[in-house]
């Protein structure tokens, strides 16, 4: 899962959201909100469960790379920042009765010692059809466990 450690206004908030963050929340738990990619909300819909890893992805920053994981708690939900017309994630197409978005809630496990760059993971010939590499534009992506271990063992 993709976050942006740096801030960001969108609709005069920031939507900034690293793993210090998460790992400072209530119960070190949080919504995944906001994402807005059909494919990315799909996996969010019907594919993540209750109990799955994540590899927590900073983005958008000077050095992208995994910061750390958490584990989901909630399966997918409708995304109810998208009925707050106030809201930075606002979309007037999705409704209660009709959601368009969705989001589950993750828990923080573990920052790493150093970010994973994005640089060194593309370095890796294990690793090079991992969808991280192949599409790094989506901010939900499967990681098979082949890939989760080298991960692993990257930063270990």
């Amino acid at each position: 899962m993709k976050s942006e450690p740096e801030s960001r206004i969108v609709k005069g908030r920031d939507v900034k959201f690293s793993i210090d963050d998460l790992q400072a929340m209530p119960d070190a738990t949080s919504q995944w909100d906001g994402v807005r990619n059909y494919k990315a909300r799909n996996y969010l819909r019907d594919d993540i469960k209750r109990g799955d890893k994540v590899l927590f992805y900073h983005s958008n920053c000077k050095v992208p790379g995994i910061a750390g994981l958490a584990t989901v708690i909630k399966e997918g939900y409708p995304d109810y920042t998208a009925f707050d017309a106030e809201h930075p994630y606002y979309d007037p197409k999705s409704s209660t009765d009709a959601p368009k978005w969705f989001m589950v809630d993750v828990k923080f496990e573990r920052k790493f010692d150093r970010i994973l760059p994005l640089a060194e993971i593309k370095q890796h010939s294990l690793l090079k059809e991992m969808a991280l590499v192949k599409q790094g534009r989506l901010s939900i992506q499967p990681v098979r466990q082949s890939e989760y271990k080298i991960i692993l063992s990257l930063l270990e």
